[in-house]
């Protein structure tokens, strides 16, 4: 590949304890731990909206945060998030779920559609109020190394090229990219074709007078279909890396002529699509390889550095325990991730990536990076007890009782129903 050499001199324009990298629900659940741990803080994002996947690409649904007989599991900031989600918008909270844990019994799991848009801004507004600096329209270059200490990074924004110096480099653009362009090793998925618009229609609306529920008045459009499980995926079509620009950009443009395709045919009076994904809709791109990688063989595994429980979003009973070591890679003293390029394989890494798991490693990531700084430590040798004592006080589950763990799978109740996730 033919290069040419560029020397230039960039401006410092700032230094933080911790910069957070991506504005997604992991990167803010991040920013505000490591803010509320007494650190000056940096949070960027790309776009001009905060919530990645959860507001920009569409997907509106906080997953079950329970273990499907009554019990909820995923708790701490992502609570705190999913109420945020709400809190000036509609819900779709289950009855039996609207005053705490049902317990044994229960019918529903914990789980809730939200308004996008509104829990973007209210995003917004929680960054505002913690005090976080932040910089919107800013994309992140690349970090600068000395040797495997990670200085700062170089962002690209309307002021032109800028470098921030800080002492711990979150990572939480979703596919890794600070961490791979760090040197870090990582490891690329593989995604396939998916792609969901918002829109509403004339009998959408008719839902919203019959019931006063505007959250009855979204219609869903979808380019691709294709599910969780690869299910619907066109028929000798490559999987998507989508981690580079070329493919990123096939994608997105198959998707949207293939959405167009759809409605072309239908009354153009009878509906509207009101937003497009901000984003491409990518499940798994890229990964840290972690000093653990989770699998499913995990299910019911108890781990001494865990920082959090998490539950199975699909199937109920299955319950897991995030080991610390699946956010840090030994050897990179200031490095850490959260969110979906926390380590992880297979459906593990669908379990570990979805809207709740990635707040609770978000969480735990800006905290590890204050004690990281407070201890004059590499990341990956912090004092894990103290972490889990600060999480547990945050109220996260860190162990799951063994009491949780079924006999018998349940046969009784069935799986999560899903649509987009």
């Amino acid at each position: 590949m033919e290069t040419i050499e560029i020397h230039e001199r960039i401006p410092v324009k700032g230094s933080y304890d911790v910069i957070v990298a991506g504005g997604g629900v992991a990167g803010v659940a991040a920013a505000v731990s490591a803010k509320r741990a007494g650190k000056n803080v940096l949070l960027l994002e790309k776009s001009i909206s905060l919530g990645g996947l959860a507001t920009l690409g569409l997907i509106n649904l906080f997953v079950p945060m329970c273990n499907g007989r009554g019990t909820q599991i995923i708790k701490g900031m992502a609570e705190e998030f999913l109420r945020l989600s709400i809190k000036y918008g509609y819900d779709t909270i289950p009855e039996e779920w609207k005053n705490g844990e049902p317990g044994e019994g229960a019918k529903t799991r914990y789980v809730t559609r939200f308004s996008a848009p509104i829990f973007a801004l209210a995003l917004t507004e929680l960054v505002y109020e913690e005090g976080i600096d932040l910089l919107f329209d800013t994309v992140v270059s690349r970090p600068v190394m000395e040797g495997n200490h990670c200085k700062g990074l170089i962002v690209e924004n309307k002021s032109g090229r800028e470098f921030y110096a800080g002492k711990v480099i979150i990572d939480t653009t979703g596919d890794a990219d600070v961490l791979y362009r760090a040197g870090v090793p990582t490891v690329q998925g593989k995604n396939y074709f998916t792609y969901m618009t918002m829109g509403a229609s004339i009998e959408s609306c008719k839902k919203v007078v019959e019931t006063g529920d505007i959250g009855k008045l979204t219609s869903y459009y979808s380019g691709g279909r294709a599910t969780l499980y690869g299910e619907y995926h066109p028929e000798n079509m490559k999987l998507y890396e989508g981690t580079t620009v070329a493919e990123v950009t096939e994608f997105v443009v198959k998707n949207q002529l293939e959405a167009l395709n759809k409605i072309k045919n239908t009354d153009r009076k009878s509906r509207d699509i009101l937003t497009l994904p901000g984003m491409p809709q990518f499940r798994t791109t890229r990964h840290i390889d972690g000093d653990y990688t989770l699998t499913t063989n995990d299910q019911y595994k108890h781990f001494e550095d865990s920082i959090g429980a998490i539950c199975d979003f699909d199937q109920r009973d299955y319950l897991y325990e995030v080991p610390f070591r699946t956010l840090t890679r030994r050897g990179f003293d200031n490095l850490i991730t959260a969110g979906r390029s926390a380590s992880a394989t297979g459906y593990a890494w669908d379990v570990l990536r979805v809207i709740p798991p990635a707040i609770i490693t978000g969480q735990a990531a800006g905290l590890a990076a204050s004690y990281a700084i407070d201890e004059q430590k590499p990341i990956y040798d912090i004092d894990i007890k103290n972490l889990q004592k600060q999480l547990e006080q945050a109220n996260v589950m860190i162990h799951f009782d063994d009491a949780l763990i079924p006999k018998e799978p349940r046969k009784d109740i069935p799986a999560f129903e899903m649509d987009h996730i």
